[in-house]
């Protein structure tokens, strides 16, 4: 065979070897990813979705009083960006399998690092790192096991389970002012030390610590967008002089960009309104 025969033969081998890895057959449940933030923490749920089928689930398909994988194929996972509490019971970061034992009135909900669990009789309870229980709830009908994110707010949310009938939460909670105050004391650059100034503007609190961040912004990357924050500091510290001189800057930086920032025509009216 010619040579550029053999590199021809060998290039549609490899093409071929290379898209095999990525074929997959579909799974008879398949795989779901669920995601959420409350506040800066970030909460992905992996599983299985398996279906009903007309089966009766509760009781039969999975059994009351052993532990379950919470789903099919591979074991529940939830991980977690940052120490949270679960219903009431604090969790540091991490990655945990999320193994369940269902009762007609009562489930217990494990938190483990055992993550290759098939059911009772390979669960490690050494793995173990919490355990809830919860009262399940009736729930409209669903064909899919799915998981959902509930009643989210800036410092909370519900994680709920529903299949068939049935549904089956925990609470998650976490502290965002104080997590994203440690993040901003953790930060490095000017964007980050800003965007730490800017929550405790927002939030009206922290505002000393909050101050200096936004001046060590400044102080590494002066611009239009940390300029504007200083200004309103300053503004709020009474130090109307040193907050017009900034903000007069801020419009300076703004003029000289190629496409006006959005609140430019705001950080305007405000010099006036300073002025006045």
């Amino acid at each position: 065979m010619r040579r550029s025969a053999l590199i021809f033969v060998n290039v549609i081998l490899l093409s071929i070897i290379l898209n095999a890895q990525e074929f997959r057959t579909p799974r008879p449940s398949p795989d779901a990813t669920v995601s959420q933030y409350i506040g800066v923490t970030k909460i992905s749920v992996d599983y299985s979705s398996p279906a009903v089928k007309g089966r009766k689930i509760w009781g039969e398909l999975v059994p009351f009083g052993e532990v379950w994988r919470t789903g099919a194929n591979e074991a529940t996972t939830i991980t977690f960006s940052d120490p949270v509490t679960i219903n009431g019971n604090e969790l540091t970061a991490g990655t945990y399998g999320i193994h369940m034992i269902p009762n007609a009135n009562e489930w217990e909900i494990i938190f483990s690092k055992d993550v290759r669990v098939d059911g009772s009789s390979t669960f490690d309870p050494k793995k173990e790192v919490l355990r809830v229980k919860v009262k399940p709830e009736e729930n409209p009908f669903t064909e899919r096991m799915t998981f959902l994110f509930t009643d989210v707010t800036d410092n909370s949310g519900n994680v709920a389970l529903v299949w068939d009938k049935l549904k089956v939460s925990f609470k998650i909670e976490v502290k965002t002012q104080d997590l994203t105050f440690q993040k901003a004391r953790n930060a490095f650059n000017w964007s980050q030390l800003m965007a730490g100034a800017t929550y405790a503007l927002d939030q009206n609190t922290n505002l000393d610590e909050g101050f200096k961040w936004i001046q060590a912004s400044t102080l590494i990357n002066e611009n239009y967008w940390n300029t504007r924050i200083l200004a309103q500091y300053l503004a709020k510290m009474n130090k109307k002089s040193e907050a017009i001189a900034a903000m007069e800057k801020v419009i300076e930086f703004g003029s000289k960009m190629p496409n006006a920032p959005f609140d430019f025509d705001r950080m305007k009216q405000m010099l006036a309104d300073w002025k006045k």
